[in-house]
């Protein structure tokens, strides 16, 4: 449980925790897993797709259009990705993914979101690299140093994960919006044997607002990134499995497996299933910004206890 402390942070397990308290742990090793494998072969699939011009923007909008570019970008995400999946300085290339996914958000996509506002597409792509970013930067705030990196950037981390937790839930909230300004298409991309479809497309922006109200508010976090995780997991092996893998008796849509923008689009959800999964934090966990406040706490009743011992052995 230590290991997914904030940095820094020295927690004791609860004494006596139920099964219900001991449950976010098992979302942590597998969160950590799933968003750097699917961090890494978004790498790899620009890798692949980065000998065009044409070819790189229907991969990762968020990348810049430009092959030398996209092939640099395919590579930091594959090996970001790896290096977070294998827990080798994980620390470190969370923070490293975390600045660039950011930083591609609001210098690559924000000018285009201030001079389209009210493009739902163009809204998508700045707020999926965000999204992801923000993750990044939550599980860089809580993952334990290593042995090369040491304690000493400890705040800049505690700082970083802490911002993290609202980019992700603003995020979310504006998934969830543009879900219900636009529920007849969000149904259309509900596979046809599911029935409900336009019930299933209001049910999932009413499930983004809540959960990232949920998250930025500190209450019922761990179910609501929980089940938002599960969300992302169902649209993954339900939606874009299929399409993906050439089920077209299942998905009806011909040459899915050909086309980039199914393979990043599968690879996002799986992204998101892994970077939700990760706000799912043990109870006994210390927030990065009550460290200082517990750490001062700890020091006066220590002090009270020893003026408490001397004067009684004055007696």
């Amino acid at each position: 449980m230590s290991d997914w402390a904030p940095s820094g942070v020295r927690s004791r397990p609860a004494v006596g925790c139920t099964g219900v308290d001991r449950a976010p742990l098992l979302f942590l090793g597998p969160a950590r897993v799933i968003f750097g494998v699917a961090v890494a072969v978004l790498g790899v699939e620009n890798l692949v797709w980065s000998k065009t011009t044409e070819a790189v923007i229907p991969i990762l909008p968020w990348v810049p259009p430009y092959p030398l570019a996209a092939w640099l970008m395919g590579l930091a995400l594959a090996a970001l990705g790896l290096s977070i999946a294998t827990r080798v300085r994980a620390r470190v290339s969370a923070l490293q993914l975390g600045i660039l996914l950011v930083l591609c958000a609001f210098f690559l996509e924000l000018p285009r979101l201030v001079a389209s506002p009210l493009d739902i597409g163009i809204r998508t792509a700045f707020f999926e690299p965000l999204a992801l970013g923000s993750a990044a930067l939550w599980l860089a705030g809580t993952l334990p140093a290593d042995e090369r990196s040491g304690n000493k950037w400890d705040r800049a981390f505690a700082v970083a994960g802490a911002g993290g937790r609202y980019l992700f839930a603003v995020s979310a909230v504006v998934f969830g919006i543009d879900h219900l300004l636009i529920p007849d298409f969000i149904a259309s991309l509900v596979p046809w044997w599911i029935p409900g479809k336009l019930f299933w497309a209001w049910a999932t922006g009413a499930g983004f607002v809540a959960a990232g109200g949920f998250i930025a508010a500190r209450r019922l976090e761990n179910w609501s990134a929980g089940l938002l995780g599960l969300m992302f997991a169902l649209w993954f092996v339900v939606l874009h499995g299929p399409r993906v893998l050439g089920m077209v008796w299942l998905s009806r849509v011909p040459d899915a497996p050909h086309k980039p923008a199914e393979w990043s689009s599968a690879f996002i959800a799986l992204a998101m299933c892994g970077a939700s999964w990760i706000f799912v934090q043990p109870r006994a966990a210390v927030r990065p910004e009550t460290t200082e406040v517990a750490s001062a706490d700890v020091a006066v009743g220590a002090d009270v206890a020893v003026n408490d011992a001397s004067a009684s052995a004055a007696a």
